[in-house]
């Protein structure tokens, strides 16, 4: 059976519109693949396809889920629904209208197959020159070298966050920015990206052309003001639902306490600011977002455990040819385990509380092999 690793490899791998049958395949294995392949953008090359990046919009992943009488024993009942959740999970949305970061369930009368087609994100940092040199940048009329990589690279979060519509963008902010402090955060980059929005602006209305990097820029960005509106809407709903954690509270709490002394510094009432205060205090703090992939590598460690065992037993001794191909899976488990954890990193996530998450999911993968009796292991 091919690994979920494997088959996510392949995906991430497609160069064009390619068909995969999941015949065979549990609904765990595609779970997790299809969660890693698509967890980011695909690189897909503009120059293994056509140099019009219009090509590159034509390029749909077809996932073959379901089948007829004759061969519907092949496929799991759950696969279609495995495969949807999975890539909501990524921040796709079923948009039968298509465009990118959209799938949509179809059924082939024809071939009398079920199947779900996918409109992929793309990380496309080829080049894409209509012919020229093939240099990596060009020169404005003054003589000034522009890169075609644009005001921002496009597989930066602040990319996909500027060029997505606003439902794939709410999408996205589930699965990359689940909490608080994350959403805090995109709000800032929707800021920034406001501001440059602003710039191109005010150049346009002076008379000013806008050079390559700013009109890709400019022709690309959508709705900010509307996914600015949409973040600060969730922001307040997660303090008013108390969905945050300790350190998100105690950090509200001392931005509280600046705003109480300047607010009596400048002579002002604090009534407000004082039942801000009240009602951040009594907020129970939830405990850290689990990671993006737990689901995914729980069920790899309940692999992993009995490869453990059988490696510590053979401690000793040669190990038998049957133990030896037994065990070869072992690194491809811890392997898979640390792809990820380590991509269930969110976008704004600060290094030192994706660490802290990780261990604490670590504690719980161990309390659950603990509880069953077996060893575990795994990451990095």
């Amino acid at each position: 059976m091919v690994s979920s690793h494997g088959l996510s490899a392949s995906i991430r791998s497609a160069q064009e519109s390619e068909t995969f049958d999941l015949a065979g395949l549990s609904v765990d294995a595609i779970s997790s693949a299809i969660e890693s392949a698509f967890a980011e953008p695909l690189p897909l090359l503009v120059d293994a396809l056509s140099p019009s990046s219009a090509k590159v919009d034509t390029v749909r992943l077809t996932f073959v889920v379901g089948a007829g009488k004759q061969a519907r024993q092949r496929y799991d009942d759950g696969l279609a629904k495995a495969v949807t959740c999975a890539l909501e999970r990524c921040g796709y949305v079923e948009d039968r209208s298509g465009g990118r970061g959209t799938y949509k369930m179809q059924h082939d009368t024809g071939k009398n197959l079920k199947t779900v087609v996918v409109c992929p994100f793309v990380a496309n940092d080829a080049k894409s020159g209509s012919g020229g040199n093939g240099d990596d940048d060009d020169n404005d009329e003054d003589g000034t070298q522009q890169t075609t990589e644009g005001l921002i690279p496009k597989n930066s979060p602040g990319y996909k966050i500027a060029i997505s519509s606003v439902s794939v963008f709410q999408g996205l902010l589930s699965s990359q920015c689940p909490s608080w402090s994350e959403k805090r955060e995109c709000l800032e980059s929707l800021t920034a990206l406001n501001d440059l929005l602003a710039e191109c602006d005010s150049k346009l209305i002076k008379g000013v052309p806008l050079d390559r990097a700013e009109q890709s820029f400019y022709d690309a960005v959508v709705d900010l003001d509307d996914k600015a509106a949409y973040v600060k809407q969730e922001v307040h709903r997660m303090v008013d639902s108390g969905q945050v954690t300790k350190y998100e509270r105690d950090m509200m709490l001392e931005q509280n306490a600046e705003r109480i002394a300047s607010l009596k510094r400048e002579g002002k009432s604090t009534t407000k600011a004082e039942e801000r205060r009240e009602m951040l205090e009594g907020i129970d703090p939830q405990p850290p977002h689990r990671l993006r992939h737990e689901a995914a590598i729980v069920k790899l460690h309940k692999e992993l455990a009995p490869l453990v065992r059988m490696e510590d037993a053979a401690r000793g001794r040669l190990l038998s040819v049957r133990e030896t191909q037994t065990l070869a899976r072992k690194e491809e488990i811890v392997d898979e385990i640390s792809y990820l954890e380590e991509s269930s990193q969110g976008w704004f996530e600060d290094d030192d509380a994706f660490e802290f998450r990780l261990r604490a999911a670590r504690v719980r993968y161990e309390g659950r092999s603990k509880a069953k009796g077996g060893g575990g292991g795994g990451g990095r």
